[in-house]
């Protein structure tokens, strides 16, 4: 007879093109797996590789932050054979959702400052997100942000990618949350008050401006 299933699936969170993420128990925990898909238009063999590496740097980006106090989830299990990740479900909602119905503006704006502050405190770790957008901040409701998603992240990345972080929130703000004009400049204020511990503030500032002059100059 087989022994029962660890995982108790309840409803699908997400079904994307990278992954599909699902809701479920895992030994009593709310926890959350992500099963990395097969691309049918890559050579089997390069989209297994790029498969392995990406699942395996969500892994260890995981265990990298699971001792740090930052709000993401903890790693619980990895099965490269089946290309899943679980890990502990976080209690926020999108902050997506956030931005998007409240009306509140000193409320923005601290969720904002959270946003920089947080999002320095996992630059200081030496570690890139690579997908920094509303849909990955989480809002909890005690108005503490958390961060998910970790598929594109990178374990001590070069000072471009740091920038590219703020450029992607950048963008997602001006695109999705335009009532909201000033939240980047509320953001990049949380961010500059963070820890001056490994790359400088200054410098991913800058090179994240950098970054925005090359986009409107080819846009």
């Amino acid at each position: 007879m087989d022994a029962p299933s660890p995982w108790i699936e309840q409803a699908v969170l997400h079904d994307g093109a990278e992954a599909r993420t699902v809701a479920g128990i895992w030994f009593g925990t709310d926890s959350v797996m992500k099963i990395r898909r097969p691309k049918g238009y890559r050579h089997p063999s390069l989209d297994q590789s790029l498969t392995k590496r990406r699942l395996f740097a969500e892994a260890r980006i995981l265990l990298h932050l699971s001792n740090t106090g930052l709000p993401v989830p903890n790693l619980l299990d990895f099965d490269e054979k089946n290309s899943t990740l679980v890990m502990t479900r976080m209690s926020g909602i999108p902050l997506f959702d956030v931005l998007r119905n409240s009306k509140d503006e000193r409320r923005v704006t601290s969720l904002m400052n959270s946003c920089g502050g947080l999002i320095r405190k996992l630059h200081s770790l030496g570690i890139s997100h690579g997908d920094l957008t509303t849909h990955n901040l989480l809002c909890d409701d005690f108005d503490t942000i958390q961060l998910i998603d970790f598929g594109l992240g990178r374990l001590s990345p070069e000072i471009e990618a740091l920038g590219q972080d703020l450029q992607v929130l950048s963008e997602c703000l001006s695109a999705s949350h335009p009532s909201h004009n000033d939240a980047m400049k509320f953001v990049l204020n949380g961010y500059s008050k963070g820890e001056e511990k490994g790359p400088s503030i200054n410098d991913v500032i800058s090179r994240f401006q950098d970054i925005q002059g090359r986009v409107r100059y080819h846009g």
